[in-house]
């Protein structure tokens, strides 16, 4: 038996996991209809898929939800995970859910998967034989993938350092690198056995003024620690980010360097996704202002040429949305592409040229740290402040960075800690500000600029 073997059945001896029996979920994913693989829609390249948000508690609810979603013509289903099953509480969880259930009251802020077991979940998921995405911020998730791929779950977002930085303020680092590596491997062997399990990093990061180059980095940097273990099927992404050219430029870098990064290791083999999200800040209390966002939106995945769309609501300012909210801009997006129907590439090659120059030299300044695998590569990049995750609330992150928008809401960088900006794109970003301000006015600046949509 090998070690990964060993390990799986310990992690899923857990005191709230039904007997999982191996060789059954081996044969039913073998056997699954191709129609449940975002793989196998990513590989048709036909149309922009569209994949709204939403979890329930309750079976029941969630099962409604997705009829919602059905009828609006949903591309992938979204099964947004709980926050204490996101924590590994499996046992509040369980209690939570029990008290959903009897009082038709939401105790939980998502779908309980590991409390209402894979052989439950498997009935809804193939009912309805769509592709369903996990979503769920959990630094160690072996246990909820091992759940969600038996389920027929078969793309599943996160990584180490994407879900980690943004969420966790102690979590360590080291292991949640370990634990994803486990998750990688996983997937990559399901992965033999039908279409490729698709793996999607988490690109939106705190969603709060976050440059570009970080960001690309941190997308390529997942995409390579997932691939090394042999996932053959890889979504990079990332979000709306205030400006409409900054947006386009960003896509076609990262989907450009995500390609060549791929085929440096010798993974020609694998697919390389790009995936994009509806703006994950502050929204308008406006639900006409929304709307509008949400539309301007849907554009720029159109432009930059993006495979699959993840949509907000006009309702996200108030709070949890409705499944009708939901299933509405579903619709809404799935019109607004079909009357768009592609739109001519927009380049800005100065801006690219200047991205580009910053990605790769971060990404060398990484693959020059003395450490042994490219895990802890990453993990001492992050350590030193080669990698800065501007307002992450994690210990380990410097927030050393700071960055403003420009005059045309671009994201731009004004001071670089220890990032390895080259001086030359340091000085350009510099020059597309108004820097002759005193502190307390650069702070109010970030503050309005945090809030910038509202």
């Amino acid at each position: 038996m090998s070690l990964l073997q060993e390990e799986r059945k310990i992690i899923l001896g857990n005191e709230y996991v039904e007997s999982f029996d191996f060789a059954e979920v081996e044969n039913f994913v073998k056997n699954a209809n191709k129609e449940l693989f975002i793989s196998h829609h990513y590989a048709k390249r036909g149309k922009m898929l569209v994949q709204p948000r939403g979890g329930f508690p309750t079976y029941k609810k969630q099962f409604a939800l997705n009829e919602f979603f059905v009828n609006a013509n949903v591309d992938v289903l979204p099964l947004t995970i709980d926050s204490n099953t996101r924590l590994n509480d499996y046992g509040t969880a369980a209690k939570m859910l029990r008290l959903s259930e009897e009082n038709d009251v939401d105790m939980l802020n998502g779908y309980p998967l590991v409390n209402h077991g894979y052989r439950t979940t498997r009935k809804m998921v193939t009912h309805f034989n769509k592709p369903v995405s996990l979503r769920h911020g959990t630094p160690d998730a072996r246990l909820l993938i091992e759940q969600a791929i038996a389920s027929g779950i078969f793309d599943i977002e996160g990584g180490p350092v994407t879900y980690v930085l943004p969420y966790s303020k102690n979590f360590p680092l080291d292991k949640a690198f370990l634990y994803w590596k486990y998750v990688e491997r996983v997937c990559a062997n399901y992965s033999k056995l039908n279409e490729p399990i698709n793996r999607e990093s988490f690109g939106p990061l705190t969603a709060t003024l976050v440059p570009p180059s970080i960001t690309i980095v941190i997308q390529l940097l997942e995409m390579l620690l997932s691939l090394e273990e042999g996932v053959k099927s890889f979504s990079v992404s990332f979000a709306q980010q205030g400006s409409m050219m900054q947006d386009i430029v960003t896509g076609h870098v990262l989907k450009k360097l995500a390609r060549q990064y791929a085929d440096k290791i010798n993974c020609a083999d694998a697919r390389i996704n790009l995936v994009y999200h509806q703006w994950m800040g502050a929204f308008p209390t406006n639900q006409k202002y929304a709307e509008q966002l949400i539309s301007l939106a849907t554009v720029v995945a159109s432009i930059v040429g993006a495979d699959k769309i993840i949509t907000k609501t006009k309702q996200e300012a108030a709070g949890i949305p409705t499944k009708e909210a939901n299933a509405e801009t579903v619709a809404n997006t799935q019109y607004l592409l079909r009357i768009l129907n592609g739109l001519p590439s927009i380049h800005d090659e100065q801006e690219e040229e200047m991205l580009i120059l910053q990605v790769n030299a971060i990404m060398e300044a990484v693959f020059n740290d003395p450490a042994d695998t490219l895990w802890r590569k990453v993990f001492n990049s992050i350590k030193n402040g080669t990698i800065d995750v501007p307002f992450s609330p994690h210990i380990i992150n410097h927030n050393e960075m700071i960055t403003i928008r420009d005059s045309r809401k671009n994201i731009r960088i004004i001071k670089r800690g220890s990032v390895p900006i080259p001086d030359k794109c340091f000085e350009y970003e510099k020059s597309q500000c108004d820097l002759n301000k005193d502190t307390t006015s650069i702070v109010d600046d970030i503050i309005h600029d945090i809030g910038i949509m509202q």
